[in-house]
């Protein structure tokens, strides 16, 4: 079985995880507009796209559990390299040594860690994120648009600025999602990296061809900034306004976390992300899919044994 990936950062990480271990062919296509610290002044600094998001799912996918402790791991004894993680440096490296091929550095640094699957970026364009709000205003770069604002309006659409000439997506990508027995979006944070993907030319128009199921899973927390007030309801229209089509299978944590997390959360501007309708139309479970600890967010066996059930019955 097939199964295309469509997201970045830690919730794709988590989703990868969840995965690998499952008896299916795995494909991870990731957002290239991170702009944020590590990767954002890589990306600066020496011209490359950006590594950060490449780099989580190479480590999800990979069976070198210590890898992810090494490769993540911050300089902290050298001004000019504080901040940097040993991975970005290494993608980096790859990158200019095989005369700027991003994706043939990704296929070496995987072949390194012997990742079960393939990553590959969404596009080899350099591009910047750019949120249109309700009152009119801008607000560019991945990073500006993850840092909420109180006074910030709500994002009313997104769209993509290509640095030079037109951005085309990768090849391969359009190959994987057509050859996709499964497609899982998300979870992640929606307008930064989730969204961003869709807005590749030719990405929703493959999506829109498909006749195999699509599977949306939806965050746990709302994030601040981005999706202030958002229910399950409201995650998936927004992913359908810009598929331009109807996700077939719904995927939405049921559990409230404890009091005094859902207390920590509402200090930064988060919320639980609630189930109000049954989605009419639209395929949806309901599970625990609630980690332990600090931080609100998907367990990884847990949201394993979800799919492992769904694919089970395709």
């Amino acid at each position: 079985m097939q199964v295309v990936t469509i997201g970045g950062g830690t919730g794709q990480y988590t989703l990868l995880s969840a995965l690998k271990d499952l008896p299916v062919n795995i494909t991870s296509i990731v957002s290239m507009v991170d702009s944020g610290g590590s990767t954002g002044r890589l990306r600066d600094e020496y011209g490359i796209l950006p590594p950060g998001d490449i780099l989580k799912c190479l480590l999800a996918l990979s069976p070198y559990t210590e890898a992810r402790e090494i490769l993540q791991a911050r300089f902290t004894s050298s001004e000019k390299l504080e901040g940097h993680n040993a991975g970005n440096f290494l993608l980096t490296f790859l990158t200019q040594y095989l005369s700027n091929d991003f994706p043939g550095a990704v296929d070496a640094l995987g072949e390194i860690l012997k990742v079960r699957g393939t990553v590959l970026p969404v596009t080899t364009d350099q591009a910047t994120l750019v949120a249109e709000l309700e009152d009119g205003s801008f607000v560019y770069s991945e990073s500006a648009i993850d840092v909420g604002r109180q006074d910030r309006k709500k994002i009313k659409k997104a769209f993509l600025v290509p640095h030079s000439g037109d951005l085309k997506v990768y090849p391969k990508v359009i190959q994987a999602i057509e050859q996709a027995d499964f497609v899982v979006i998300g979870p992640g944070d929606l307008y930064t990296s989730i969204i961003p993907n869709l807005l590749v030319p030719k990405v929703k128009e493959t999506l829109q061809l498909i006749n195999k199921p699509i599977v949306f899973v939806v965050n746990i927390m709302t994030k601040f900034g981005e999706t202030d007030g958002f229910v399950v309801d409201d995650f998936v229209q927004t992913i359908e306004k810009y598929l331009e089509r109807s996700v077939d299978i719904v995927i939405a944590n049921k559990t409230v976390p404890s009091d005094s997390l859902l207390e920590k959360y509402k200090e930064e501007g988060a919320d639980v992300v609630r189930i109000i309708n049954e989605l009419e139309g639209r395929r949806l479970l309901q599970e625990d899919l609630l980690g332990v600890g600090d931080l609100a967010r998907h367990d990884v066996s847990k949201l394993a044994q979800v799919f492992k059930d769904l694919f089970c019955l395709y």
